[in-house]
Protein backbone atom coordinates (compact mmCIF):
# COMPACT_ATOMS: atom_id res chain seq x y z
CA UNK A 1 0.00 0.00 0.00
CA UNK A 2 2.76 2.50 1.26
CA UNK A 3 4.38 1.88 -2.54
CA UNK A 4 1.53 2.60 -4.38
CA UNK A 5 1.23 5.94 -2.68
CA UNK A 6 4.65 6.71 -3.04
CA UNK A 7 4.30 5.81 -6.70
CA UNK A 8 1.06 8.50 -6.82
CA UNK A 9 2.98 11.08 -5.39
CA UNK A 10 6.02 10.88 -8.14
CA UNK A 11 3.24 10.79 -10.88
CA UNK A 12 3.47 7.26 -11.79
CA UNK A 13 0.18 5.92 -12.37
CA UNK A 14 -0.67 2.39 -11.13
CA UNK A 15 -4.04 0.13 -11.78
CA UNK A 16 -4.55 -2.67 -8.77
CA UNK A 17 -6.14 -5.73 -9.30
CA UNK A 18 -7.14 -7.58 -6.53
CA UNK A 19 -7.78 -10.86 -5.41
CA UNK A 20 -9.00 -12.67 -2.01
CA UNK A 21 -9.27 -15.82 -2.12
CA UNK A 22 -8.60 -16.88 1.59
CA UNK A 23 -11.65 -14.40 2.64
CA UNK A 24 -13.78 -15.72 0.01
CA UNK A 25 -12.83 -19.45 1.51
CA UNK A 26 -13.47 -18.00 4.88
CA UNK A 27 -16.57 -17.13 4.37
CA UNK A 28 -17.53 -19.85 2.35
CA UNK A 29 -17.05 -21.95 5.33
CA UNK A 30 -19.28 -19.61 7.40
CA UNK A 31 -21.83 -21.27 4.75
CA UNK A 32 -20.72 -24.41 5.58
CA UNK A 33 -19.20 -24.41 1.34
CA UNK A 34 -16.02 -26.24 0.40
CA UNK A 35 -13.86 -24.83 -1.56
CA UNK A 36 -12.66 -26.70 -4.82
CA UNK A 37 -10.17 -25.86 -7.71
CA UNK A 38 -9.51 -26.90 -10.89
CA UNK A 39 -6.34 -25.84 -12.74
CA UNK A 40 -5.87 -23.00 -9.84
CA UNK A 41 -9.21 -21.48 -10.50
CA UNK A 42 -11.52 -21.42 -7.95
CA UNK A 43 -15.33 -23.85 -8.58
CA UNK A 44 -18.12 -21.40 -8.53
CA UNK A 45 -21.53 -22.09 -8.72
CA UNK A 46 -25.00 -20.10 -8.32
CA UNK A 47 -25.40 -20.97 -5.10
CA UNK A 48 -21.30 -19.39 -3.48
CA UNK A 49 -21.39 -16.55 -6.78
CA UNK A 50 -23.23 -14.23 -4.30
CA UNK A 51 -20.21 -14.63 -1.56
CA UNK A 52 -17.20 -14.58 -4.61
CA UNK A 53 -18.99 -11.19 -5.59
CA UNK A 54 -20.05 -9.46 -1.87
CA UNK A 55 -16.23 -10.53 -0.94
CA UNK A 56 -14.76 -9.22 -3.81
CA UNK A 57 -16.36 -5.91 -4.66
CA UNK A 58 -17.55 -4.98 -1.26
CA UNK A 59 -14.93 -6.04 1.68
CA UNK A 60 -11.84 -6.33 0.29
CA UNK A 61 -12.26 -4.25 -2.58
CA UNK A 62 -13.16 -1.28 0.11
CA UNK A 63 -10.51 -2.27 2.53
CA UNK A 64 -8.31 -1.63 0.33
CA UNK A 65 -9.50 1.55 -0.83
CA UNK A 66 -10.02 2.55 2.64
CA UNK A 67 -6.13 1.42 3.16
CA UNK A 68 -4.45 3.50 0.69
CA UNK A 69 -6.41 6.88 1.51
CA UNK A 70 -5.30 6.11 5.25
CA UNK A 71 -2.12 6.53 4.12
CA UNK A 72 -2.86 9.68 2.07
CA UNK A 73 -3.25 8.35 -1.59
CA UNK A 74 -6.08 8.73 -3.72
CA UNK A 75 -8.05 5.72 -4.81
CA UNK A 76 -11.33 4.15 -6.18
CA UNK A 77 -12.79 0.89 -5.82
CA UNK A 78 -14.27 -0.57 -8.72
CA UNK A 79 -15.00 -4.18 -10.21
CA UNK A 80 -15.35 -5.38 -13.68
CA UNK A 81 -18.81 -5.43 -14.14
CA UNK A 82 -18.75 -1.46 -13.75
CA UNK A 83 -18.66 0.09 -16.95
CA UNK A 84 -18.99 -3.46 -18.61
CA UNK A 85 -14.86 -3.13 -18.27
CA UNK A 86 -14.40 -6.88 -17.89
CA UNK A 87 -16.28 -8.99 -20.23
CA UNK A 88 -16.24 -12.70 -20.20
CA UNK A 89 -17.88 -15.98 -21.10
CA UNK A 90 -17.80 -19.56 -19.45
CA UNK A 91 -14.31 -20.69 -19.28
CA UNK A 92 -15.35 -24.40 -18.91
CA UNK A 93 -17.81 -26.53 -17.82
CA UNK A 94 -16.47 -27.96 -14.72
CA UNK A 95 -15.63 -24.66 -13.50
CA UNK A 96 -19.31 -23.50 -12.91
CA UNK A 97 -19.80 -19.53 -13.16
CA UNK A 98 -15.76 -18.91 -13.90
CA UNK A 99 -15.22 -16.41 -17.03
CA UNK A 100 -13.03 -16.57 -19.70
CA UNK A 101 -12.03 -13.04 -20.38
CA UNK A 102 -13.05 -12.03 -24.28
CA UNK A 103 -12.61 -8.29 -23.80
CA UNK A 104 -11.86 -5.52 -22.13
CA UNK A 105 -13.05 -2.11 -21.98
CA UNK A 106 -10.51 0.49 -21.01
CA UNK A 107 -12.44 3.85 -20.41
CA UNK A 108 -14.08 2.93 -16.98
CA UNK A 109 -9.87 2.75 -16.19
CA UNK A 110 -8.91 5.60 -17.77
CA UNK A 111 -11.51 7.83 -16.10
CA UNK A 112 -10.68 7.00 -12.57
CA UNK A 113 -7.28 7.61 -13.49
CA UNK A 114 -7.57 11.04 -15.06
CA UNK A 115 -9.78 11.99 -11.66
CA UNK A 116 -6.21 11.31 -10.16
CA UNK A 117 -7.30 7.94 -8.22
CA UNK A 118 -5.72 4.58 -8.84
CA UNK A 119 -8.10 2.47 -9.61
CA UNK A 120 -8.39 -0.66 -7.20
CA UNK A 121 -10.20 -3.46 -9.41
CA UNK A 122 -12.23 -6.20 -7.62
CA UNK A 123 -12.28 -9.60 -10.33
CA UNK A 124 -15.91 -9.85 -11.53
CA UNK A 125 -16.94 -9.85 -15.08
CA UNK A 126 -20.19 -9.86 -16.65
CA UNK A 127 -20.91 -12.34 -19.50
CA UNK A 128 -20.73 -10.83 -22.92
CA UNK A 129 -23.92 -10.67 -24.91
CA UNK A 130 -23.99 -13.62 -27.10
CA UNK A 131 -27.38 -14.35 -27.24
CA UNK A 132 -27.58 -16.98 -24.59
CA UNK A 133 -29.82 -16.73 -21.22
CA UNK A 134 -26.59 -16.00 -19.57
CA UNK A 135 -25.80 -12.71 -21.24
CA UNK A 136 -25.36 -9.98 -18.39
CA UNK A 137 -24.54 -12.17 -15.48
CA UNK A 138 -22.18 -11.99 -13.31
CA UNK A 139 -19.16 -14.34 -13.82
CA UNK A 140 -15.58 -14.82 -11.21
CA UNK A 141 -12.71 -14.53 -12.97
CA UNK A 142 -9.27 -15.38 -11.42
CA UNK A 143 -7.79 -12.38 -10.46
CA UNK A 144 -4.56 -13.00 -12.36
CA UNK A 145 -6.00 -13.75 -15.54
CA UNK A 146 -8.13 -10.08 -15.27
CA UNK A 147 -4.73 -8.25 -14.36
CA UNK A 148 -3.11 -9.62 -17.57
CA UNK A 149 -6.15 -9.06 -19.57
CA UNK A 150 -6.20 -5.28 -18.42
CA UNK A 151 -2.36 -5.07 -18.60
CA UNK A 152 -2.67 -6.19 -22.57
CA UNK A 153 -5.71 -4.23 -22.88
CA UNK A 154 -3.87 -0.62 -21.63
CA UNK A 155 -0.32 -1.06 -22.83
CA UNK A 156 0.95 -0.89 -19.13
CA UNK A 157 4.70 -0.57 -19.18
CA UNK A 158 5.17 -3.54 -16.65
CA UNK A 159 3.06 -5.87 -14.79
CA UNK A 160 3.79 -6.57 -11.48
CA UNK A 161 2.18 -9.59 -9.35
CA UNK A 162 2.78 -9.51 -5.98
CA UNK A 163 2.64 -12.99 -4.05
CA UNK A 164 3.34 -15.00 -1.12
CA UNK A 165 6.02 -16.84 -3.00
CA UNK A 166 9.41 -15.77 -3.81
CA UNK A 167 8.61 -16.26 -7.39
CA UNK A 168 8.14 -19.23 -10.38
CA UNK A 169 10.26 -22.52 -8.96
CA UNK A 170 11.74 -24.55 -10.44
CA UNK A 171 10.93 -28.75 -9.89
CA UNK A 172 13.36 -28.91 -7.02
CA UNK A 173 11.91 -25.54 -5.08
CA UNK A 174 14.61 -23.10 -6.22
CA UNK A 175 14.02 -19.81 -7.44
CA UNK A 176 13.77 -19.03 -11.41
CA UNK A 177 15.25 -15.35 -11.76
CA UNK A 178 14.69 -15.33 -15.11
CA UNK A 179 12.45 -17.15 -17.83
CA UNK A 180 11.74 -16.45 -21.59
CA UNK A 181 8.49 -16.24 -23.24
CA UNK A 182 9.17 -19.52 -24.47
CA UNK A 183 10.35 -21.17 -21.24
CA UNK A 184 7.41 -19.83 -19.25
CA UNK A 185 5.30 -21.51 -22.17
CA UNK A 186 7.32 -24.83 -21.49
CA UNK A 187 6.61 -24.40 -17.32
CA UNK A 188 2.72 -24.39 -18.29
CA UNK A 189 2.81 -27.26 -20.48
CA UNK A 190 4.99 -29.41 -18.80
CA UNK A 191 2.79 -28.87 -15.68
CA UNK A 192 6.01 -27.81 -13.57
CA UNK A 193 4.03 -25.18 -11.99
CA UNK A 194 0.95 -25.81 -10.48
CA UNK A 195 -1.92 -24.51 -7.85
CA UNK A 196 -2.12 -20.92 -8.36
CA UNK A 197 1.30 -19.69 -9.92
CA UNK A 198 -0.42 -21.44 -13.12
CA UNK A 199 -2.99 -18.47 -13.64
CA UNK A 200 -0.03 -15.97 -13.02
CA UNK A 201 2.29 -17.24 -15.45
CA UNK A 202 -0.50 -17.49 -18.17
CA UNK A 203 -1.52 -14.57 -17.46
CA UNK A 204 2.35 -12.79 -17.84
CA UNK A 205 2.28 -14.54 -21.38
CA UNK A 206 -1.26 -12.99 -22.46
CA UNK A 207 -0.15 -9.29 -21.22
CA UNK A 208 3.42 -9.54 -22.87
CA UNK A 209 1.64 -9.91 -26.47
CA UNK A 210 1.28 -5.74 -25.16
CA UNK A 211 3.54 -5.55 -22.15
CA UNK A 212 7.32 -5.00 -22.11
CA UNK A 213 7.74 -7.13 -18.95
CA UNK A 214 6.35 -9.36 -16.86
CA UNK A 215 7.34 -10.17 -13.01
CA UNK A 216 6.23 -12.24 -9.87
CA UNK A 217 7.36 -11.16 -7.22
CA UNK A 218 7.39 -11.83 -2.98
CA UNK A 219 4.69 -8.82 -2.04
CA UNK A 220 5.19 -10.15 1.36
CA UNK A 221 8.72 -8.29 1.34
CA UNK A 222 8.89 -4.70 2.42
CA UNK A 223 9.30 -2.07 -0.66
CA UNK A 224 8.78 -4.89 -2.77
CA UNK A 225 6.96 -2.78 -5.29
CA UNK A 226 9.54 -0.17 -5.51
CA UNK A 227 12.57 -2.27 -5.76
CA UNK A 228 10.83 -3.94 -8.77
CA UNK A 229 10.25 -0.39 -10.56
CA UNK A 230 13.61 0.32 -9.69
CA UNK A 231 14.86 -2.51 -11.42
CA UNK A 232 15.97 -4.83 -8.76
CA UNK A 233 16.42 -8.38 -9.27
CA UNK A 234 13.42 -10.17 -7.06
CA UNK A 235 11.44 -12.73 -7.84
CA UNK A 236 10.84 -14.06 -11.97
CA UNK A 237 11.07 -11.67 -14.83
CA UNK A 238 9.43 -13.05 -18.04
CA UNK A 239 10.45 -11.65 -21.12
Amino acid sequence: MADLVALQRQGINSVVVHGGGKLITEWMGKQGVRPRFVRGHRVTDESNLDIVVAVLSGLINKKLVASLQALGGSAMGISGADGGMVQAEIRAPELGLVGNVVEVEKRPIEAVLDTGCIPVIAPVAIHHSDGTDRAGALLNVNADTVAGEIAAAIHAERLVFLTDVEGVLDSSRRLIPRLTERQAGGLVSRNVVGGGMLPKLEACLTALKQVDIAQIVDGRRPGALLDTLSNKELGTRIG
